[in-house]
């Protein structure tokens, strides 16, 4: 007997996504730092879950709800196209060398080259940190196949000693048991506050 499986696609009203960036803005503003680190096991990150297929309307209502004076939306789709443009000789080099170990262009063994694109998205962060800006990455699936985890950019120093907290908006769907990261992948076990 063939058994089908039909999984629905629940779509977040437009007036709920307006809530839940509104809820997001209420947590920050509200922002007792201890308190978020307490809410996230230490950590200095908010995880706002969103609907893969709903992604581009989050992303539309954070461009519209979110003082770009006190937010700094990060493009990670934008920043790899610049990270390749400026980077295409060695990129080209080190795809040469580096053939069954492509992540390490992207991201690099701790203690060696920090010329990669994990380094180069830090470094935007803390540009972000330095303006006394939020920090929020939005393309968070550009990271897929990259060997870059959401976790690592949460705990690296930037993020865990900033004053103002880090928000990752995160295409995942919520099975009741975990978060898939794209419906592919079960999320890590992060310490953040998240967001649903």
């Amino acid at each position: 007997m063939n058994q089908k499986f039909h999984t629905e696609i629940f779509m977040i009203p437009l007036p709920e996504i307006k809530n839940k960036i509104l809820d997001l803005k209420r947590l920050i503003q509200a922002d007792q730092q201890s308190e978020i680190r307490l809410k996230a096991n230490g950590g200095n990150t908010i995880l706002l879950v969103t609907p893969p297929e709903q992604e581009i309307d989050f992303i539309n209502k954070m461009f519209e709800l979110l003082d770009e004076n006190e937010y700094q939306i990060i493009d990670i789709n934008q920043l790899l196209v610049s990270f390749v443009d400026q980077n295409k000789d060695e990129i080209n080099k080190k795809f040469d060398l580096l053939k069954s170990s492509v992540q390490q262009i992207f991201k690099s063994p701790e203690g060696e080259d920090n010329n990669d694109f994990y380094h180069f998205l830090i470094n935007r962060i803390k540009e972000a940190y330095q303006n006394a800006k939020i920090p929020v990455l939005i393309n968070t699936g550009a990271l897929y196949g990259t060997g870059i985890e959401n976790i690592h950019i949460m705990e690296s120093k930037t993020v865990m000693e900033a004053s103002r907290p880090l928000v990752i908006l995160y295409p995942a769907t919520d099975t009741q048991e975990q978060l898939m990261f794209l419906n592919s992948r079960p999320a890590s076990k992060y310490r953040c506050v998240i967001l649903k």
